[in-house]
């Protein structure tokens, strides 16, 4: 859950972390290494030298680039204030710059870069030859370089890449028309694979339909027994015959083997094939939002001695979706009898844009999940596979879109590009666990006649086995093509007659806009804006006043329309519009509005094994300010709520109605609760503890969760924390955590209302990200706490953060302070040093360590002011007290 309380703050603040429990693990260019079969995967992403704009001859290898920054990749090309739509970002060339030497033991083997995506369209050269010519920026982008790199001496990889606006591929739209923001840069990892000559292939860069890679799929599925078929494409670039043999091994989620084969093998010299077997496994572990058991699957080639050659293993999820009509979404073979609620999702995060690390990407995933979502769809472009392995892990059905957003260019090239993108989206996610629906057609795009069939052709033929389905807007041309269609739920679209024989889903439910220009909406809600905004838009998203799709309605709908994705769970960047899209339930930082702690009232009130948070809930969304509201509301999933009223005060209760038709807990209001005059009556008679607010859930009578709220008294800390989902730090040069600060009392109860300006400093092996440019530091309070992005170095070590008021005075609070620290980076990484070097001499100079010795004089002084203070306050008090002590208080 996110930090909200005093006492888990206050642990934070003095250095307590929880151990960190589990560690997720990433795949790199589709799958996960498997020791000693040859194969390695290697970061590439430290130290590139940058430049922004173009350059002639900045792709020949004798280039001096020597005056450009070096960064690490993910990179941005630049950062970005918080509110950073309506086209403030840079469009236009780039250039990127890599040195390395390779290792002398991989020369023999076959070396592919992996670009996991870079944005708009690029060309990849290596020691000055160009190798590869890339249009568009969610897709990889893979080059052989076996025969380019130059062994004993400095390599150079250069990228050129350029995200303005251009007709010619998808998306295709201008920026300024566009409701998200094309960013830039090589903002996703960047690998170097390394095998031997004999090897399995990757199914993007092979290019095979329904071929290349392994593809596994499922063509029967039933708790006693799953079929299992496993395709791979295997290439020999021998010049000799290649003899032996290919074997699976299925570990569940014990480690036991489930399933053991061999088949044998025979390749031409310099030839490939395809070899495909389909096993059967007893009694399999099925993979569901609830429950989302995982298997690992081990491959491996071995010659005709026994040696393994090549090898590596998938994490796989055994399901079967059927989508049935009027009986609604079948999953294992059983009726999924709740309505399917989840989000969309953008990818851009506050001040890095797409530049989004792996980690974040994950805890992205995780936040979703704990608010209850069981489905993301990938608005509008296939995301990063960090984030589908997340899916697959926690549980989270995703829809994966084709890149497109209301455009269409009638030239034939666009659409041959649109083709290629469905093509390799496919490859890239097919069969993946958490896959749910494809999206193949361009979205809300008014295009040809034939388009829409012939991306479902596209589909079936790239995967042409059960569990694979596709998706289209009910009014869109080519819908007939389709079973599963987008439209409102049909308690909006009264005069609608379903088909029977279709199932119905709402691709986007919850935006609520005056026009589409102004775009004033009380679902537009900005955290800043405080408590009743944020209430009118959690009341919006779950049971409106005024007819509107809403939770409450997506519960109320007939089981044939299966459910929907709120549009957007983020507050996220926008090229056409000067506002950021303020709908989401969390901030671009992922810190919460109340309507997130809304979806969390819906979830399972069950703990259940899930990575996830379950299990009961009470949440107070009011802070006991005096411009609060008089009405309390509180979100549970319990099915009885007591709130009390101070120390011994009066106590309210809640059942919920069992009966009730609609969400299953819509939130709690206790009318006329709350009033500042009494909190002023407790203080006047010198009872400030006595005053609170505490909610109670209760379930079959036994209490289950509390939540306890009390006003800020006057600001005496500064407080911080890292919003971390207990992840390790990895020190890999790109990871990064959201630390957040708060002015708070002595307590540690945050003051809301405070609009003070924090500066922060940092101390060993981290840095602030955008300290630079000022784009990030100093940050004014909003809500009460200001976010900073603190990135790791290369090196695991210790990082300390502090954060003070940029005004200071005699009456205000002493600076806070929190050390954690970042681990190694297990995967192995590939730089130059001296480039790496150069990289460390021109980050934030605020890293520089300063004298201990001084700091600790600093805050003894800071800490005895702050004791001589606290004595003249106590005559401040009294005097106030007695000028005031007459005052009626009403």
């Amino acid at each position: 859950m996110f930090l909200k309380k005093t006492l888990v703050l206050l642990f934070l603040a003095i250095g307590f972390t929880m151990q960190a429990q589990h560690q997720p693990e990433f795949s790199t260019a589709g799958f996960h290494e498997l020791e000693g079969t040859g194969r390695n995967s290697f970061s590439m992403n430290p130290a590139w030298r940058f430049h922004k704009g173009d350059l002639k001859d900045a792709e020949k290898k004798n280039f001096n680039d020597k005056d450009w920054p070096v960064v690490n990749i993910p990179n941005g090309i630049e950062y970005l204030p918080q509110e950073a739509s309506g086209g403030i970002n840079y469009q236009g060339e780039v250039w990127y710059r890599k040195h390395f030497t390779p290792d002398a033991e991989l020369k023999g083997k076959k070396l592919f870069l992996h670009f996991e995506a870079i944005m708009g369209k690029s060309k990849i050269y290596v020691n000055g030859k160009l190798l590869k010519e890339h249009f568009g920026g969610y897709l990889p982008a893979i080059v052989d370089v076996s025969d380019a790199l130059n062994w004993g001496e400095d390599n150079v990889i250069a990228v050129w890449a350029d995200n303005s606006n251009d007709p010619s591929y998808p998306p295709g739209k201008d920026q300024e028309v566009l409701d998200f923001a094309y960013l830039g840069g090589i903002y996703r990892d960047v690998w170097l694979i390394s095998h031997n000559p004999v090897h399995i292939t990757n199914a993007n860069y092979e290019n095979e339909t329904a071929g290349g890679g392994l593809l596994v799929a499922y063509p029967e599925v039933s708790e006693k027994e799953a079929k299992v078929l496993l395709k791979t494409h295997l290439r020999n670039e021998n010049a000799t015959n290649f003899q032996g043999k290919i074997t699976y091994k299925l570990y569940n989620s014990e480690g036991k083997v489930k399933l053991k084969v061999s088949e044998k093998i025979n390749l031409q010299a310099n030839e490939a094939a395809h070899f495909t077997s389909e096993e059967s496994i007893r009694n399999p572990q099925l993979w569901a939002p609830e429950h989302p058991h995982l298997y690992d699957l081990e491959v491996e080639i071995k010659n005709n001695k026994g040696k393994v050659v090549d090898g590596y293993r998938k994490r796989i999820g055994i399901r079967s979706l059927e989508f049935k009509g009027e009986e609604g979404f079948w999953l294992n073979g059983k009726p999924y009898n709740k309505p399917i609620i989840g989000g969309n999702r953008h990818q851009d995060f506050a001040l890095v844009g797409n530049a989004v690390p792996n980690n974040v990407h994950w805890k992205d995933a995780k936040k979703l999940r704990d608010a209850g979502m069981i489905l993301i769809r990938n608005a509008h472009y296939p995301q990063d596979p960090a984030f589908m392995d997340a899916a697959d892990e926690l549980g989270l059905f995703v829809i994966v879109n084709t890149p497109g957003w209301q455009f269409w260019n009638k030239d034939p090239q666009f659409e041959q590009f649109v083709y290629q993108d469905i093509r390799n989206m496919v490859r890239r996610d097919r069969s993946r666990a958490s896959l749910f629906l494809w999206e193949p057609i361009l979205n809300e795009t008014w295009y040809p006649d034939a388009f829409a069939k012939n991306t479902k052709d596209i589909v079936e033929a790239e995967f042409p086995y059960p569990n694979s389905h596709s998706a289209c807007d009910l009014e869109a041309k080519g819908s007939e093509h389709f079973d599963i269609l987008y439209t409102y739920p049909f308690e909006m679209l009264p005069e609608e007659e379903a088909d029977p024989s279709k199932t119905y889903f709402t691709r986007e439910w919850g935006d609520n806009v005056d026009n589409w220009n102004s775009h004033n909406s009380p679902s537009r809600v900005s955290r800043a804006w405080g408590e009743n905004p944020m209430l009118v838009q959690a009341q919006h998203y779950s049971v409106p006043p005024y007819s509107y799709i809403s939770y409450d309605i997506l519960y109320k709908t007939s089981k044939q329309h299966i459910g929907g994705a709120l549009w957007h769970p983020f507050d996220h960047q926008r090229g056409y519009h000067p506002d950021p899209f303020y709908g989401g339930i969390m901030d671009a930082y992922r810190q919460p509005k109340y309507s997130y702690y809304m979806f969390e009232a819906q979830r399972n009130p069950e703990k259940t094994d899930l990575i996830a948070e379950t299990g009961p809930m009470v949440y107070i969304a009011n802070e006991m300010t005096p411009f609060s509201p008089n009405d309390v509301t509180v979100f549970s999933n319990c099915d009885e709520v007591r709130l009390t009223k101070f120390e011994n005060g009066e106590t309210f209760t809640h059942k919920v109605d069992k009966d009730r038709e609609g969400m299953p807990f819509p939130p709690i209001v206790f009318k006329d609760v709350y009033n500042f005059m009494d909190i002023k009556e407790k203080h006047r008679a010198r009872k400030a503890n006595e005053v609170f607010l505490k909610a109670e859930g209760f379930i079959d009578g036994k209490l289950v969760a509390t939540d306890t709220i009390r006003p800020a008294l006057r600001p005496e800390k500064i407080m911080l924390w890292i919003d971390d989902e207990n992840l390790d730090l990895k020190a890999n040069g790109s990871d990064f955590v959201t630390l957040i600060a708060a002015v708070t009392d002595k307590e540690g109860n945050i003051k809301r209302l405070n609009n003070s300006t924090l500066e922060f400093e940092i101390f060993g092996e981290g840095e602030i990200l955008g300290n630079q440019s000022y784009v990030a530091n100093p940050q004014q309070l909003s809500w009460g706490t200001a976010p900073v992005l603190v990135k790791t170095t290369n090196i695991p070590g210790e990082i300390t953060v502090k954060a003070s008021l940029r005004m200071k005075g005699s009456q205000r609070p002493v600076s806070g302070e929190i050390t954690f620290n970042s681990v190694s980076a297990k995967k192995k990484m590939v730089y130059d040093s001296e480039e790496l070097a150069a990289y460390k001499l021109n980050r934030n100079s605020t890293v520089e360590q300063s004298s201990k010795s001084q700091e600790e004089l600093e805050e003894k002084v800071e800490k005895l002011q702050q004791e001589l203070n606290a004595i003249k306050l106590k005559e401040v008090e009294q005097q106030q007290e007695d000028f005031g002590g007459k005052e009626v208080n009403n």
